[in-house]
């Protein structure tokens, strides 16, 4: 098995809630994860398993410490307590339990009926590989079925480090959701450094940022234009490092070898 330099990298996430009845400049942290340990906190996190992908991404998500680890020291390169590596690794012929047929496999983990919250602030200190097709994410879905229960993508990049984009997608505004920002970093600055993402997530607006600048701001007017604004849910996070697909072939064009890589 050949291990690629393919990252994704988390050092911490946290959720914060304004204080029922208190001014909202007032906060508490309803949840934390430095990473700091030997091993994934299982009561946090599910791992996916998925061999029979969306998008028309090219990996099959698996458990394994060779996709999914804990890093400190040198490994983490520059986070002080350590860090989640999601990794891709280029595994040719890897069957599935869906029968399907991968060349890579790769990590995602979230916190579904876990740790779910509606409303607040969701921030994630994230690096990342660039490469043309190489897909990590940092977002929030709903539970039930796919657009109806909104999702919000506070990161994603694809492969060109120098922007990455925020996105909503809900029932009338999905795929190639108008409701979308591609920010480009200042010269000197991109997804391979570390940078704290995060949404201001409230009953009528969504406001993304990047290390506390304002990358994109969504109002609930902006969304109902389109259609119901699915963002009155409980949300749960997620991290990935996707391979290929439906959004990396949208900007790279590249078919081959592999779709969007």
């Amino acid at each position: 098995m050949k291990i690629l330099s393919l990252t994704a990298m988390a050092c911490f996430l946290i959720i914060n809630m304004a204080k029922a009845q208190q001014s909202t400049s007032k906060t508490d942290t309803v949840f934390f994860e430095d990473f700091n340990e030997n091993t994934l906190d299982r009561t946090k996190w599910n791992v996916e398993i998925t061999g029979n992908t969306v998008n028309e991404e090219q990996q099959a998500y698996v458990d394994s410490a060779s996709t999914i680890a804990l890093v400190k020291g040198a490994d983490a390169d520059g986070a002080l307590n350590g860090a989640l590596l999601l990794k891709a690794v280029y595994h040719p012929g890897y069957i599935s339990k869906e029968n399907k047929k991968y060349d890579f496999l790769s990590g995602r983990i979230n916190t579904q009926h876990k740790m779910e919250f509606t409303y607040g602030t969701a921030s994630a200190r994230v690096k990342m590989t660039g490469g043309a097709g190489l897909w990590p994410a940092f977002w929030a879905l709903g539970n039930g079925d796919w657009p109806e229960c909104g999702e919000i993508d506070m990161m994603e990049t694809v492969g060109d480090p120098s922007w990455f984009s925020n996105a909503l997608h809900g029932p009338k505004y999905f795929g190639n959701t108008p409701l979308a920002y591609r920010y480009i970093f200042p010269n000197g600055t991109d997804v391979t450094q570390w940078h704290v993402y995060s949404v201001d997530w409230s009953a009528n607006s969504l406001v993304f940022k990047v290390d506390g600048i304002v990358t994109y701001s969504v109002t609930r007017a902006m969304v109902e234009h389109y259609g119901r604004y699915a963002f009155d849910n409980a949300k749960f996070i997620i991290l990935n490092f996707a391979i290929g697909g439906g959004y990396p072939n949208g900007v790279n064009k590249i078919k081959a070898p592999y779709f969007g890589i």
